[in-house]
């Protein structure tokens, strides 16, 4: 009950706004494509009145015996990539959970995917790839209390193991 949900991917700034590199390629996987400025202020507000947000709110489903305590306790998950990566959101986070994923099956799931704008030819090896290890890098550096889930496992058992975590930490908000 009374989870809320925030995607970074609403906050890309207009494909006009975004930046190209020396081999021609849209710049969308780095903060500057982003509104970081405006993603933090939401989740700010969020935490400030978590029912009078503009953050969405997930369908309740029946609450599980053991959460009925917590019914009073709001939950957001933000999601996105460079989540991590930007300093100023790093006093918020209560979890760090991130996906890993090795190169073949990030480029399959890519490739099956549509964006607007499309990806242009040697868009994933040139730019999607690079950054997604450079930024994993720097998550890895930061040391933030980070949970690496292995994004080959199946939705079902992902989902399981935040769920489970989620709950033992709310637990012990109890005590």
């Amino acid at each position: 009950p009374n989870c809320s949900i925030l995607s970074q991917d609403d906050f890309f700034k207009p494909e006009s706004e975004v930046e190209i590199d020396e081999h021609g390629f849209k710049q969308y996987d780095v903060l500057d494509a982003l509104y970081m400025e405006e993603m933090v202020t939401s989740i700010y507000s969020w935490m400030k009145n978590p029912t009078g947000s503009s953050v969405s709110t997930a369908e309740s489903k029946n609450t599980p015996v053991n959460l009925k305590s917590t019914e009073e306790v709001h939950i957001l998950i933000a999601e996105g990539f460079l989540l991590y990566n930007y300093e100023p959101l790093n006093e918020v986070w209560d979890r760090r959970y991130f996906l890993t994923i090795p190169y073949e099956e990030c480029k399959r799931r890519r490739s099956t995917r549509v964006y607007q704008p499309a990806d242009p030819p040697g868009y994933f090896d040139g730019h999607v790839w690079p950054m997604y290890l450079k930024h994993k890098r720097e998550m890895e550096e930061n040391k933030n209390n980070i949970v690496y889930l292995d994004g080959t496992k199946s939705e079902e058992d992902l989902f399981s193991y935040v769920y489970n975590d989620i709950v033992r930490e709310l637990e012990t908000w109890k005590k």
